[in-house]
């Protein structure tokens, strides 16, 4: 079993404490949070061990589950790697891609495993969706929100687009050729809105729009490849797989949906699916799968490097995003 701790308790550090809880593979020895008086009402609520110092929590436990606020991730990361303990760090791994950076040092030098927190891989619809996927060429998502004064100190590419940023690069296999992007900063001093295009070495072109002072919530990506459409809600988790295949009109079922492409060339069936959606807890399959990754010396489905190429795309998008705005 593995002795682990959280840092943050707030209001996801409390999400984690509650899941770590439910997990088998895992000890949970105690969290630490800066904030007395919140720690003295969690530990009460939770029963949990509350710790007065992130020194001494780390020194208890094999396992550190950094859920503080992002700006404290490297100090919280680096002073357990070089303690050579495992690391499991919410999204953004850190504040930089130098940071992160440096930790990918560290993490090399520990020798440990790290996990970071791009919960939406875990998300059941990806998941479903997920094998359907096999090189799209062009990809749109948009992440809207209601404004919620937290996140709002960082852009809204830090702050939401680099869930969709994680979800683009985990299924696209090639380097980025050019980065295009605008926003506007409406009720922030960063921008609340924003519109990012990636262009990819393969040609894959992806358009991803995220907002955080949308009248309601949207979470959904779309996937475009040779003969297939597929469409995931992340909010709602459902997925829908549009697929299309060569047929003979001699032998096609009759109430099959059929495609004439006219021009002599041959008609395509167009076939429905919705796979089944398995209703999963995406952060406690997330944390679970860092204790297997653990325990069997294997790979985290979510790696450090993922990590840092999500956090250094997003900072290309910011970077042309300020570009664009002196221009203007």
């Amino acid at each position: 079993m593995l002795r682990i701790g959280v840092l943050g308790a707030g209001h996801l550090g409390k999400i984690h404490l509650k899941c770590i809880k439910q997990i088998s593979k895992y000890q949970l020895v105690g969290f630490y949070d800066a904030d007395a008086e919140n720690a003295a009402k969690v530990e009460k609520e939770l029963e949990v061990k509350s710790f007065e110092g992130i020194d001494e929590l780390i020194d208890q436990v094999d396992v550190v589950d950094i859920v503080t606020p992002t700006l404290s991730h490297f100090d919280c990361a680096s002073r357990s790697l070089r303690k050579f303990r495992h690391v499991f760090i919410e999204k953004p791994i850190v504040t930089t891609p130098e940071e992160a950076l440096g930790l990918i040092k560290l993490a090399a030098e520990a020798d440990v495993k790290v996990q970071v927190g791009h919960v939406e891989r875990f998300n059941p619809a990806f998941i479903a969706a997920a094998p359907y996927i096999d090189n799209p060429m062009f990809i749109e998502t948009h992440r809207l929100a209601q404004f919620n004064p937290r996140g709002t100190d960082v852009p809204v590419i830090l702050d939401l687009m680099i869930h969709d940023l994680d979800i683009v690069l985990s299924v696209v296999k090639s380097g980025i050729r050019k980065v295009s992007a605008s926003g506007v900063s409406v009720v922030s001093d960063t921008p609340d809105i924003a519109n990012a295009r990636i262009e990819f070495d393969n040609g894959c072109v992806a358009n991803l729009t995220a907002s955080r002072i949308s009248m309601k919530n949207m979470r959904k990506s779309r996937f475009f490849q040779r003969d297939a459409y597929i469409a995931v809600d992340f909010l709602e988790k459902s997925s829908e797989i549009i697929r299309m295949r060569e047929v003979d009109p001699n032998h096609a079922d009759p109430l099959a949906m059929i495609l004439d492409l006219g021009q002599g060339k041959q008609p395509k069936q167009i076939l429905f699916d919705k796979p089944a959606i398995e209703p999963i807890n995406a952060i406690l399959t997330e944390l679970e799968s860092f204790a297997d990754a653990i325990i069997n010396n294997t790979t985290p489905p979510v790696t450090i490097h993922d990590g840092y190429a999500a956090l250094d795309l997003a900072y290309r998008i910011i970077e042309k995003m300020n570009q664009a705005a002196n221009i203007s």
